[in-house]
């Protein structure tokens, strides 16, 4: 009967494998110490600019009619925040994004999939991408409010226009640059289209297709806020058309904040998704 007992390592292995994980710790300890340097530094920053610009504000460095400073800001939030009418606006335009950020991401890449499958439908439809692409797209939302009247789906429709065309340009690029030589390996084995976009297209083009989400986090708060500037009654971008007419820059600013806000946590949430396909794909 045969020992199947691994043997032991020698001394100077284990010595090389102890040495190993050493260093391996040191640097995940010092991995650990610049970020926390990053993020102490990141918030010094704010807290500087945020101390400057009140004090700036008070002692009337700057027009506070203007720039309002924070402390008037947080004053103004807080009392919209207490009587209601701040969470409805921000649930409006949130929601409106969400849905433009979703929709212009699955049709994009759905039509970027489609152009890959024929190379006859992406002969024909290349010139009126490149079209479409060049046009300001925020100029076509006046057409949207026409056709499909002063309210959400023209505000949807406004996002679409800008978040579909760079979706589709972007996922078909990479749909375009995968390896041909994972192709012949999935086709040698008697794979059809369909195996080959769904081992080797697809999968290679997550990496690509999650930065898109992140380009799109961007684009969808654009599209949205210039639909709300256009037809809407609620929602951030109204209140920022508000608060300009009735010269309220307080009211103005604090909006801008609250877009920045929102629109880093979306781009986080898309960085985790980011890191949990990436990861999963690498293991």
């Amino acid at each position: 009967m045969i020992d199947m007992t691994p043997l032991n390592p020698s001394p100077e292995r284990a010595e090389a494998e102890h040495l190993t994980k050493q260093e391996f710790e040191k640097y995940k300890a010092q991995e650990r110490r610049t970020t926390q340097r990053v993020r102490i530094t990141q918030l010094t920053i704010l807290l500087l600019f945020v101390s400057l610009w009140e004090v700036a504000g008070r002692l009337h460095w700057i027009d506070a009619l203007l720039f309002s400073y924070p402390s008037r800001i947080g004053a103004l939030l807080y009392t919209k925040l207490v009587d209601g009418s701040l969470f409805l606006h921000v649930v409006v335009t949130l929601w409106e994004t969400i849905i433009g950020f979703l929709l212009g991401t699955l049709f994009g890449t759905a039509i970027a999939t489609l152009i890959w499958w024929s190379s006859f439908l992406s002969r024909v439809l290349d010139p009126y991408i490149v079209v479409l692409n060049s046009l300001p797209k925020v100029a076509l939302g006046p057409l949207f409010i026409v056709a499909l009247g002063p309210g959400v789906l023209s505000i949807i429709a406004t996002t679409l226009s800008i978040t579909v065309i760079i979706t589709i340009l972007t996922v078909y690029g990479s749909f375009k640059e995968v390896d041909p030589n994972y192709t012949k390996v999935i086709r040698i084995f008697g794979g059809n289209k369909r195996k080959v976009f769904q081992n080797v297209i697809l999968p290679a083009s997550y990496p690509t297709i999650v930065s898109t989400l992140k380009v799109n986090v961007g684009l969808s708060w654009v599209g949205v806020i210039v639909g709300e500037f256009l037809v809407s009654k609620e929602g951030l971008g109204y209140l920022i058309i508000y608060g300009f007419q009735v010269f309220n820059f307080t009211l103005v600013i604090g909006s801008v904040i609250i877009i920045a806000i929102a629109a880093t946590v979306m781009y986080q949430g898309v960085a985790y998704l980011e890191g949990k396909l990436i990861g999963n794909k690498r293991r």
